[in-house]
């Protein structure tokens, strides 16, 4: 299978596309992460690089896997180092930069354990 061209510039529309992001998430993004600055093209369209959907990819890492707010992610990108921000880039290993261990980085099943636990719990107390 061949590998998709790379381009310089996406549309607003490919990002979206690309990142399963509506737009409106993607412009609203601009307003709340400074590090989010699209360039805009003579006919005022944001133009999105590499960088740009590779920071959307972390943003909604932050946001959607690992549940931060916003001001939680808007706190974690400035801690980030540019060094380490380059290699989780390259990677795409987020787990790197969000802080998590293999332990803590599967909430969604220890949440389900937890559950498990209280659901059989609850069994046995109401077989009492």
């Amino acid at each position: 299978m061949e590998k998709p061209i790379k381009k310089l510039y996406y549309s607003i529309g490919e990002v979206s596309e690309i990142t399963g992001l509506k737009q409106y998430v993607l412009r609203y993004w601009e307003t709340e992460f400074p590090s989010l600055t699209p360039s805009k093209n003579r006919a005022g369209n944001r133009t999105y690089r590499e960088k740009d959907i590779q920071l959307i990819r972390f943003i909604k890492h932050l946001l959607y896997e690992k549940r931060f707010t916003i001001e939680g992610a808007k706190q974690k990108l400035k801690e980030i180092k540019p060094e380490d921000w380059q290699k989780a880039i390259e990677t795409e290993n987020w787990s790197e930069l969000d802080g998590s261990t293999p332990e803590t980085s599967d909430v969604s099943t220890v949440l389900h354990e937890v559950k498990k636990g209280l659901t059989d719990l609850l069994n046995i107390l109401n077989s009492w």
